[in-house]
């Protein structure tokens, strides 16, 4: 493939941003057959298509969605270099935090907490949430798409990439009961082989911990629903008047109002949370900040007291 010709790449970053290509010729000040041509001499040197035609629209394809990506984190580099080149000083970029899309909403609420509160004290920071798969968000990591991950299982090693994994906190695993089953014991007995229960999927840590805890006691629960995204666990816990086994973080504020009740803790159950990094030279200047504050505070459990915070 011939080198990649970042001018060429412009015009596609104008284009694919607005979706015109004659309103973005206008902009440009080119004409739409020349704003064309650019954009299909990199098609070319890239060897396929990235727009397809639906009537006189222009639409991404696959492989044009991927390179825009890479153009959008190219030219708001470009724009930062700008800055520091024509003031001497560059205003911070933008974090973007990728998080696993099957974690609690209350939990990645928490850990962006300092951030939002310096956004209402006025600074010009910007952050953004990607949520994605564990896979996509380590691929998004190594290629320098994000700067953060949050995750709440481990980070498998790669013999090229070395992760740098770092354990922010954790949560006891406890059994959740709705409103109507609050009044069974706060420990097991014989009472819970009666109940329906909604648990997450088998490949949760939390369920390989109430799997274990179920084999100690010889218990077979009736299960009636499996989610492997705790946003709707959430849910099926509040509405389904089923026992379910979950961080209490989660269902904080179902707590807090008594719609839900904890029963017990499962013993020596804990669902972990990670921050993964990788070691950059230029890595974002609030990162060690962030990481440093909740490395030296039990923000999870001070705000799993905290009430009407939204999922």
């Amino acid at each position: 493939m011939p080198r990649l010709n970042y001018h060429h790449l412009y015009y596609f970053w104008r284009v694919a941003k607005h979706g015109n290509l004659t309103a973005t010729a206008e902009q440009l000040a080119l004409s739409q057959s020349a704003l064309s041509a650019q954009i299909n001499q990199l098609e070319h040197s890239i060897g396929q298509p990235l727009f397809s035609r639906e009537g006189r629209r222009l639409v991404l394809t696959e492989l044009g969605q991927r390179v825009l990506v890479y153009a959008e984190d190219i030219f708001r580099r470009g724009e930062e270099l700008q800055q520091l080149l024509t003031r001497g000083a560059t205003t911070v970029p933008t974090l973007r935090l990728g998080v696993l899309s099957s974690m609690s909403r209350n939990f990645i609420e928490s850990f962006i907490e300092p951030l939002m509160d310096k956004t209402k004290q006025g600074s010009a920071l910007k952050f953004r949430l990607v949520a994605r798969p564990q896979n996509e968000l380590l691929e998004l990591l190594a290629q320098h798409q994000i700067d953060i991950v949050l995750t709440n299982r481990e980070v498998t090693s790669y013999a090229d990439i070395a992760w740098q994994t770092q354990l922010l906190t954790r949560q006891a695993v406890s059994v959740i009961a709705p409103a109507e089953l609050a009044h069974l014991p706060a420990q097991m007995d014989a009472s819970y082989t009666q109940q329906k229960w909604v648990v997450p999927s088998v490949t949760s840590p939390v369920r390989t911990a109430f799997d274990s805890f179920c084999t100690q006691h010889n218990f077979e629960p009736e299960i009636i629903a499996e989610a492997d995204d705790m946003a709707m666990l959430r849910l099926l816990a509040r509405d389904s008047g089923a026992l379910t086994v979950m961080p209490e973080v989660v269902v904080r504020d179902e707590l807090i109002s008594g719609l839900l009740s904890k029963r017990f803790a499962l013993p020596n159950a804990f669902e972990n949370f990670y921050a993964v990094t990788l070691t950059r030279k230029f890595g974002h200047p609030l990162l060690p900040e962030l990481l440093h504050f909740w490395l030296t505070n039990d923000t999870v459990s001070e705000a799993s007291c905290t009430p009407n915070s939204p999922m």
